[in-house]
């Protein structure tokens, strides 16, 4: 089989980021993101993902038969799912490249699969450009492309009307015939460094009714013109300042979240999947089927994290020596239920598909929007479970790895640092700056920040339960099942025939 016929291995991808993408950070551009300090390990991460598929040991959970015609092998979630155990074998994948970052990387290579699966399904939902709908979704599909989007409008002075700000907005300056030139922003183009191409778009409302707004397509990560101004890299903070002891997680999880900005980028044709239709733009989400694939995604790797969340909790109460104790036990417990709880979510999401279209089944759409609820209430209180029940161990740490190499100092880290149950001051430390980065850093207080807005503005991501309850009739089931209550009673009592009137013993009298 051809390489360019069967997804990318690790060495591949990383191979495939050397092109000449525009990212900026501190002032210089990033001239070789894979080697750089700031990208390098979180880019080697990604390329463990991409291995796995290839890896004899794990290729039969994260990989299936492509549906394209080509004979190879795809991620199961890149695939138009028809059987309820196709559904089940993509939360499987999903679980499966989610555990390989611990839960960290929301934005894997397969996130954008939410979207890019749904193209051979939904084609003809995006005429007149369905044969590139159909084209992505098999490029995508056979060799596992590395997607990410950018769909919100830079929150430049929220208070002003939208036509002040209409500069920033992502629009088309002009139409060619090769293509669509579009100038304009978006945020937060998040792991955007790392991936091969980038949806831009938007949720929601064309931005001021205006058909040049109206833009749904793809951009290649080099495209002329498309540029990422990176927010500070925590993997590289964690090199200078620190060592893979001190900072575990932020040195090689980090997907840098950037500014995207388009300079006069001429998109192709072919890469459009949407262009000037303001009705069908407004409804682009949730008509294209992203949305309850999107919670499968989410919610499974939310899930992933939680198990990360709940065992390091668990050892850190070991160390500490409060494991036996009452409230501690109480604290892990209630880690334990959320955990459960987005566990079962994700189990109701695929092993209760819902029919779509072209014999296509979705995840279960009131499941999923249940966890886009949840789960930034879930995040906060899990945070402030671990900071109560850890408290000043979390930061009762010495400065540096090299602490311990000091002959001078390190009898007293022995004894003053050392933790219960075995723990030497070695194991005591390694677990609770483990914690603290997960919690406590700028990657910790990042993390807390994306749990609570990754899906949604936390207003709309209620509202669209109700909408989803409206258009499916569920709430209209709901009250009629307060009408059957209500139907069995009226003024002169029960009307129900099996029940007995109170008239014989009412202290007010017979009816």
């Amino acid at each position: 089989m051809s390489n360019d016929i069967r997804p990318y291995t690790g060495s591949e991808y990383l191979a495939s980021l050397g092109d000449e993408r525009e990212i900026w950070l501190r002032g210089e551009r990033v001239k070789d993101v894979v080697n750089h300090p700031a990208f390098r390990n979180s880019a080697r991460m990604l390329a463990r993902m991409y291995d796995a598929l290839h890896d004899p040991e794990t290729a039969p959970v994260l990989t299936t038969e492509t549906d394209t015609g080509n004979g190879g092998f795809t991620h199961p979630f890149y695939k138009v799912p028809r059987t309820p155990e196709d559904v089940v074998a993509t939360r499987d994948a999903i679980v499966a490249w989610a555990r390989i970052s611990y839960g960290w990387m929301g934005r894997s290579p397969d996130y954008k699969a939410s979207l890019t699966g749904t193209l051979g399904a939904n084609a003809e939902f995006y005429a007149p450009y369905q044969e590139n709908a159909r084209r992505w979704y098999r490029k995508t599909q056979e060799r596992c492309h590395f997607l990410n989007h950018a769909l919100v409008n830079p929150p430049i002075d929220k208070g002003s009307p939208p036509d002040d700000v209409r500069d920033v907005y992502v629009r088309v300056e002009k139409e060619t015939d090769a293509g669509l030139v579009v100038s304009g922003a978006k945020v937060v183009a998040t792991g955007s460094a790392l991936t091969h191409f980038n949806f831009i778009g938007f949720y929601g409302p064309t931005p001021l009714g205006d058909p040049k707004m109206a833009l749904f397509a793809m951009v290649p990560m080099d495209a002329p013109g498309l540029k990422l101004l990176c927010r500070p890299s925590y993997e590289l903070n964690a090199a200078v300042m620190g060592s893979p002891f001190d900072y575990p997680l932020s040195s090689r999880l980090d997907e840098n979240d950037a500014i995207l900005v388009l300079d006069r980028v001429l998109i192709p044709w072919e890469n459009v999947f949407l262009y000037g239709d303001v009705e069908k733009a407004m409804g682009y989400f949730p008509m294209s089927g992203f949305i309850p694939r999107f919670c499968l995604h989410g919610g499974t790797r939310f899930a992933v994290k939680l198990d990360f969340l709940a065992g390091l909790l668990a050892k850190a109460t070991e160390a500490i020596g409060n494991a036996g104790t009452y409230s501690p036990q109480v604290q892990l417990g209630e880690v334990l239920a959320w955990r459960n709880t987005f566990w079962g979510l994700s189990d109701a999401m695929c092993k209760s598909p819902e029919a779509w279209v072209g014999g296509a089944l979705q995840p279960n759409a009131q499941y999923g929007l249940a966890y886009r609820v949840l789960a930034p209430q879930a995040y906060a209180r899990v945070k402030e479970i671990i900071e109560q029940t850890i408290s000043s161990g979390l930061i009762y740490l010495n400065s540096h790895v090299s602490d311990f190499k000091n002959p001078e100092l390190r009898p007293y880290l022995d004894r003053f640092l050392r933790g219960s149950n075995d723990y030497d001051s070695v194991a005591r430390v390694k677990l609770l700056k483990l914690l603290w980065d997960a919690v406590g850093t700028e990657f910790g207080g990042r993390h807390e920040l994306y749990e609570r807005n990754y899906a949604g503005n936390y207003e709309r991501i209620k509202t669209e339960v109700t909408l989803y309850g409206e258009a499916t009739g569920s709430i209209e089931a709901l009250k009629a099942f307060v009408d059957e209550c209500l139907a069995e009673y009226d003024l002169d009592g029960w009307v129900a025939d099996d029940l007995v009137d109170p008239g014989d013993v009412s202290a007010l009298g017979a009816k």
